[in-house]
């Protein structure tokens, strides 16, 4: 017993939004990323490592060769301090 296509139609549009949706979820995470994979098992040293990163070159996943820091990054301390009891 043959199935009429028209019951075939919808799941066609399922199909294709669902191709759409991952395929635009992928080239976001791929711009944001700033065209590199995205990392996996990242562990405290990474992290860290990517928070200089980012306040080196203002970009996450950016690096720098350059031998000096730029003017302003040592006063771009990441410690956060307690605020004092009174």
């Amino acid at each position: 017993m043959a199935v009429p296509f028209e019951a075939l139609i919808p799941y066609g549009i399922i199909l294709a939004m669902f191709g759409a949706t991952g395929a635009g979820l992928s080239k976001f995470r791929n711009w944001q990323n700033g065209g590199k994979r995205a990392r996996r098992s990242l562990d405290q040293w990474d992290r860290q490592m990517m928070d200089r990163d980012r306040r080196l070159t203002g970009f996450l996943r950016g690096q720098s060769d350059a031998a000096q820091a730029p003017l302003g990054f040592e006063f771009n301390n990441p410690w956060r301090v307690e605020k004092r009891f009174t």
